[in-house]
Formats: structure tokens, C-alpha cells, sequence
């Protein structure tokens, strides 16, 4: 697949995105190519851990590729999103729970998909060019791919603050709000994967990890914390408005851009995550609920539509005034009964 290069180098099985033009968006023909390679380097050993990395300068993955999901749902086909969120879900649930180290190296844009791909295996490296993002809320979805884990794990508030305004984090704070784990300079990494080909030995990017250089999120952990702490959207968006920050005022300015059902649902769902034990195939469960209605029920089509396709910036959302009912949450998140995803079939 000239998209991607599987292969197997030294001690490491290789995955390498090579579809840089188009800032190495994920197809669905992608995911499966990975989810296979995954499936048959977990028992084989001859390869000790697993190494993605991506071409280009400008991306290790920006996200899924939505030209696709936009031109079948138009035409009243929702069975092929369905599909491919939820076997883009089961790779996901692959990386996070496999039994090998899984490395990557983020340079770029690393948004959406992205970090379903990237920012779930165990040594994730991120250099002075790395842009960590979950922007869904933008285009009418939710942080998915497992991303709802990570916000919901992440220090105080800064997950619905991640979620809700789709801020980019620098490498610092990818590290400090736990989408990454070691800052390394760029002009290192070549040299860094060849030792992991020839050694196999992940832990060798501790001892090249360097402090890196100071992010934005620390500093606004306060900020965050006052205004991001009610259990609904409504108590947000009221905080911010009694707040007369400069921080209140910018990120309002944010929010009321995004789609108000995306946002009240990813705030309830981060709540779930949090009440009981929280794991990667409950997150991706949930996340699947809203994903296989947000063609049909949702706003990701209109979302896609004013942002990708006619690019006029003028999306008409459901709840434009931004006071979602609780009904309207609920029908999103509703248990999808015999639709609802499975991952032991998959994952033995």
C-alpha cells in the first residue's frame, strides 16, 4: 500500500505513514493494515517491540480521513462510518493493550486519529515541532479514538478544557496533561530508531529524553480548574461568563465556535469515565455510541460540510444557542444494544 510502510527491520516491527501530501490522514484501508500487522508481530519472537513513526515534516498523522465519511453519509449511507469507526476503535483498543513496547514518534500535527494511533502505545516521543490536539468538538464529533480516556485521566480539569476548545499542546504539555511521555530533539530520532531496530530496547529513550522546552497549559492549570469543573456544558459556558479573565474571554470565544451537542456530550462522557474504573474499551464503547448516531442525529456532516468541503466557517448546529437539553445527551449516549462495540472477537 503506498499509504504505508509495514516491514520488519532488526528487532522491531516497522510502521512508517507515507501519505505526507495529505498530512498522513488515516484511511480505512490504513487502520486495517495496521490492526493486521499488530495481530501477527504480537507472537512472533523475532521482533521485540513495535516503531511508527510517519513522513513529512508537517504531520505524523492529522487525523482520519473524513472525504470519505462525508460522501457516503450524504448519501444516506451510515453503515460505512459505522465500519470504520468501529474497526478504527478495535486497532485502537490493539496498541493500547498489546503485549510489546509500542514507540512512536510524533512530529507535526498529531490530531484526531492521530492520537488514537499514536498516543496510546507505551513510549511516545515528541520533539519542538509536535502540535497534540483532540479538535472534534470543531467539526460536530467528540474526542474519540480512545482520546476521551486520556482527557478524562488528565491532571484537574484540562481534559474538558482539551476537549471542549481543541487547544494544541506542545511537547511540554502533551507530557504534562499524559499524551506523551519523552521530549527528544527531532535531529535525533533517526538515530534513535536504528539502535531500537538493532537493540530492540525501548528503554534506551529515557536515557536520550531531554526537559523540553516550557508549555502553555501548566500556567492556566487555575484558570482551567475555576472555570471547567460544573458537571454539564451549561455550567462551563455560565463560569466563563461571570469570569472576566482575559483567559474566560478568549476561550469563550472558542467555544462558541464548536458544535454545543459535541461539547455536552463530551463533557457527560468524561464524567462517566471518572465515576467508576475507567479502561480503554469502556471509553471506546461510549465514544462508539455517540459516533455511530453523529451522521444521522448529529452535527458531523453539517461540521464537515462547513469546514472541509465549502469551507464558508458558517456551521448550523443543532443548539445554537448552546442550552442542549439533558434529553438530547442521553439520546446520543444511549446503550446501541445489539450495535453496541465488541472487541473479544477481536482482541484474543
Amino acid at each position: 500500500m503506498s499509504d504505508i510502510d509495514i516491514r520488519v527491520t532488526g528487532r522491531a516491527g516497522r510502521i512508517t505513514l507515507t501519505r505526507s501530501k495529505a498530512l498522513n490522514a488515516l484511511s480505512y484501508d490504513m487502520c486495517m493494515a495496521v490492526d493486521a500487522a499488530l495481530k501477527a508481530w504480537a507472537k512472533d519472537d523475532a521482533i521485540d517491540l513495535v516503531v511508527m513513526d510517519a513522513e513529512g515534516e508537517k504531520a505524523f498523522c492529522a487525523g482520519g480521513d473524513i472525504a470519505e465519511l462525508y460522501q457516503t453519509g450524504m448519501s444516506g449511507d451510515y453503515d460505512y462510518g459505522r465500519r470504520f469507526w468501529r474497526d478504527e476503535y478495535r486497532m485502537n483498543a490493539r496498541i493500547f493493550e498489546y503485549p510489546k513496547p509500542v514507540v512512536s514518534f510524533l512530529q507535526g500535527f498529531v490530531m484526531g486519529g492521530g492520537v488514537g494511533l499514536g498516543c496510546h502505545g507505551t513510549h511516545r516521543i515528541v520533539g519542538d515541532s509536535t502540535k497534540i490536539a483532540m479538535p472534534e468538538v470543531g467539526i460536530g464529533l467528540i474526542p474519540d479514538v480512545g482520546g476521551t480516556l486520556m482527557l478524562a485521566l488528565a491532571p484537574g480539569r484540562l481534559g474538558e478544557y482539551l476537549g471542549l476548545t481543541g487547544a494544541r499542546m506542545t511537547a511540554a504539555d502533551a507530557i504534562y496533561a499524559g499524551f506523551a511521555d519523552h521530549y527528544i530533539p527531532e535531529t535525533r530520532w533517526p538515530d534513535l530508531i536504528s539502535e531500537l531496530e538493532q537493540t530492540g530496547r525501548a528503554d534506551l529513550l529515557a536515557e536520550a529524553a531531554e526537559t523540553a522546552p516550557a508549555g502553555t497549559l501548566a500556567p492556566m492549570y487555575d484558570d482551567i480548574g475555576r472555570n471547567f469543573g460544573g458537571e454539564t456544558l451549561t455550567d462551563i459556558l455560565t463560569a466563563l461568563d461571570h469570569d472576566d479573565s482575559s483567559f474566560a474571554d478568549a476561550t469563550l470565544k472558542t467555544l462558541r465556535r464548536n458544535a454545543p451537542l459535541s461539547m455536552a456530550c463530551t463533557v457527560e462522557l468524561l464524567h462517566r469515565l471518572r465515576l467508576g474504573t475507567m479502561g480503554i474499551r469502556k471509553a471506546l464503547e461510549l465514544e462508539y455510541r455517540f459516533t455511530h448516531r453523529a451522521m444521522e442525529k448529529g452535527d458531523f456532516l453539517e461540521g464537515i460540510r462547513a469546514q472541509i468541503i465549502d469551507k464558508d466557517r458558517q456551521p448550523k448546529w443543532q443548539y445554537a444557542d448552546r442550552d442542549v437539553p439533558a434529553t438530547a445527551v442521553s439520546q446520543m449516549l444511549m446503550p446501541l444494544a445489539t450495535q453496541t462495540l465488541q472487541f473479544e472477537e477481536e482482541n484474543t
